[in-house]
């Protein structure tokens, strides 16, 4: 079989910006075919042209013609490939390393029309690497660039970014405080987003009864709909999960401050800027941290909704949404009180098969932890039976609390008046920095620092107290309760993860459990 020639030309979307021409694809396939001529005619059969247009030199893994042509190679259709510079291969020099490796397994050579050097001595290859080394160099700065562009971008303003669509929104080109940029405004589906948020809100609603109300009614909840033919699509948990954690859907107030504040969040913007209006933007910076700002869209979600979804998640997110709870009712909230691992309820059957017995097992001594023991004396029954009656113990005890929390706290009162008196004095002392001299003028700032810190003090206390004094709605746990025995083993699970945030067992420590309300 007759062998051809392959010429590979790529262009980058920075190349673009950059406005190199001779880095244009017709360039680069006028410039190679003018090599294959050498002064003479060549038939259009012995050679092919592979194009990736706006793909970068980084990988190959997004290059679908360079992939094509890989795979040519390893037919034995191509003895070798052309191409303007060695950078249009590839600009990562491990990768590109290894693929010439392959290339020369196929017995095909690359040829660069740019590089005057033969790449079969020993210089010749260390010329192309050095070069590969610099082209590499480049693309890890300029990723670099972009990087702190948008890491600006997202902490100097409200803007959407870009990124994936977010259901409930899409975005328009919109000027705020003389920049312009990308704002989200609800989207036809933002209906999707509020029925999710309202229904799950109830105490007695699931995720699964959520995706089964918007299958049975046939209400698309995907980002965009690529078959004409299809008239709805449906979401999966884990989407759904990840949809009701998201910020970007409240109207942040003061709460949803003190909230993210309490979850380790840094925030950029003051506790002004949370005006019961915007929504919130969660960004990544270099470290791997996460960090919130305050962006020019309107939430859809106010925030007393918003708040009392994320409590009912954080109650039922230690025990895995997907699994039945066939053996025990107690199904994904048992550790090990020694490894941490989940200990689980195994059934185990006479000889004759008609007595069944439960036991633990310890997943822990399966793995590399190796815990002290694989199967625990504690059975399974008595734990359940130890379990149900703390848990009737602990709602009698919150009933109590409830009563005594409905009393007025006169700290919280006291804590509030002196909030109130610092912002006053603050804005008091704003108003007299217009006339101040010099010397005035830099005592009003540095008390103006001195009251923003002890009212930022006082609202950490604040929220805590308020915290530690939230009432727990004990109504909707009463009546699964009175009538334990006729629940089954699925709706007794979702009453106890709603309560419990772990049980830890062992048979030297004994069982210790941990509420989460």
């Amino acid at each position: 079989m007759k062998k051809i020639t392959a010429i590979y030309v790529r262009r980058s979307v920075s190349d673009k910006d950059k406005g190199n021409n001779s880095l244009s694809i017709e360039s680069q396939k006028a410039d190679c075919i003018r090599f294959l001529k050498n002064g003479g005619k060549i038939s259009k059969d012995s050679y092919r042209i592979y194009c990736d247009n706006g793909k970068s030199g980084k990988d190959i893994a997004h290059r679908p013609s360079f992939q094509q042509m890989m795979s040519d190679a390893r037919e034995g259709i191509i003895d070798r490939i052309i191409v303007k510079k060695y950078d249009r291969f590839s600009r990562n020099m491990r990768e590109y390393l290894n693929i010439t490796d392959e290339l020369d397994k196929y017995g095909v050579s690359v040829i660069s029309l740019s590089e005057p050097f033969n790449t079969e001595t020993k210089e010749g290859r260390m010329m192309r690497n050095n070069l590969l080394n610099f082209a590499e160099f480049e693309r890890e700065t300029i990723a670099a660039r972009v990087a702190d562009a948008y890491l600006t971008r997202s902490t100097e303003t409200g803007f959407f970014q870009g990124g994936k669509e977010h259901l409930g929104f899409k975005s328009e080109r919109r000027t705020v405080n003389g920049k312009t940029g990308s704002v989200l405004v609800p989207s036809e589906q933002s209906n999707v987003i509020i029925t999710a948020f309202e229904m799950y809100k109830e105490p007695s609603m699931s995720l699964q009864g959520i995706i089964n109300y918007f299958r049975e009614n046939k209400i698309d909840t995907s980002r965009k709909t690529h078959r004409k033919e299809r008239k709805y699509a449906s979401m999966c948990i884990s989407s759904l999960a990840h949809l009701l954690n998201n910020p970007i859907y409240v109207r942040a107030d003061i709460e949803v401050y003190k909230y993210l504040v309490s979850k380790g969040y840094r925030i950029i913007d003051d506790i002004e800027a949370f005006d019961g209006i915007h929504g919130l933007f969660t960004h990544r910076d270099q470290d791997g941290g996460r960090f919130i700002k305050v962006g020019y869209h309107e939430g859809l979600i106010s925030s007393e909704t918003w708040l009392t979804v994320q409590d009912k998640r954080s109650h039922h997110m230690s025990y895995p949404s997907n699994r039945t709870a066939v053996t025990s009712w107690l199904m994904g909230l048992v550790k090990c009180a020694h490894c941490g691992y989940a200990v689980n309820t195994y059934p185990h059957w006479n000889k004759k098969h008609t007595i069944k017995w439960r036991y633990f097992r310890d997943s822990g001594a399966y793995n590399a932890v190796g815990c002290v023991k694989k199967n625990l004396d504690i059975r399974p029954d008595d734990l359940e039976r130890i379990v149900f009656e703390a848990m009737k113990n602990r709602l009698d005890e919150l009933t109590i609390i409830k009563r005594e929390q409905e009393k007025p706290d006169f700290e919280i009162e006291s804590i509030k008046a002196e909030i109130a008196r610092i912002e006053t004095e603050i804005h008091q002392l704003m108003d007299k920095l217009a006339e101040a001299d010099t010397i005035l003028f830099d005592y009003i700032q540095k008390r103006i620092k001195e009251l923003h810190s002890k009212k930022s003090d006082l609202e950490e206390k604040l929220n805590t107290r308020e915290r530690k004094k939230k009432t727990v709605d004990t109504e909707p746990l009463i009546e699964p309760l009175s009538r334990w025995d006729e629940l089954t083993n699925g709706e007794k699970n979702e009453v106890a993860a709603t309560m419990i945030d772990v049980i830890r067992i062992s048979d030297e420590t004994g069982i210790d459990i941990q509420f989460s309300i």
